[in-house]
């Protein structure tokens, strides 16, 4: 068996390249959603009219149609007017669809420190997630690699080191012989 070469690829940002841009990534990810890593995913609409707020880049839906993801697509640092749009476009879509889940999808070249911390508050109260894309060159070739750099956060799941503790309320000090405790 013939031993594997290792040849180090070249990091290239999409937003600098001569030839590539958001289009073609737009295109890329269009042609492959599971580019994300969200699972298995169809393209459901591209460059999608929202009213009175621009255009979602890509519409993503789960193989079992179910399950929506709202993804704008950023070259560059992670920025507030792409975060927003992000939020935007996910809540429009879900107002207008309500018989889907509906996540909001951020993909950029680069999530900042700054934006990662202003996005994940939001996260638990809007299902959002963050994905920082990279492009790299091997000979006449790119590739892209994604990695998710803050996932949805699922509403009411209890942290396994967490103890969960009952509601210490009036009815609950008023009866201590109840109580394991007492």
């Amino acid at each position: 068996m013939a031993s594997l070469e290792y040849v180090k690829p070249e990091s290239i940002r999409i937003k600098d390249h001569p030839e590539l841009n958001e289009r073609w990534l737009q295109d890329r990810i269009a042609e492959d959603p599971s580019l994300l890593g969200l699972g298995d995913l169809i393209l459901k609409d591209k460059e999608r009219v929202q009213p009175r707020a621009g255009r979602l880049d890509l519409l993503l839906q789960d193989a079992d149609a179910t399950h929506r993801y709202e993804v704008e697509i950023q070259l560059g640092d992670s920025d507030e007017s792409h975060i927003i749009r992000t939020i935007e476009y996910w809540d429009i879509e879900r107002k207008r669809y309500p018989q889907y889940e509906h996540t909001a999808v951020i993909v950029a070249e680069n999530v900042t420190s700054r934006f990662l911390n202003v996005i994940s508050l939001f996260n638990g109260f809007i299902p959002l997630v963050a994905i920082q894309l990279n492009a790299f060159r091997l000979d006449d070739k790119v590739s892209l690699v994604c990695t998710t750099v803050l996932d949805q956060m699922p509403l009411g799941l209890v942290d396994e080191d967490e103890e969960v503790s009952e509601v210490a309320d009036r009815v609950y000090w008023e009866s201590p012989c109840e109580r394991p405790d007492g």
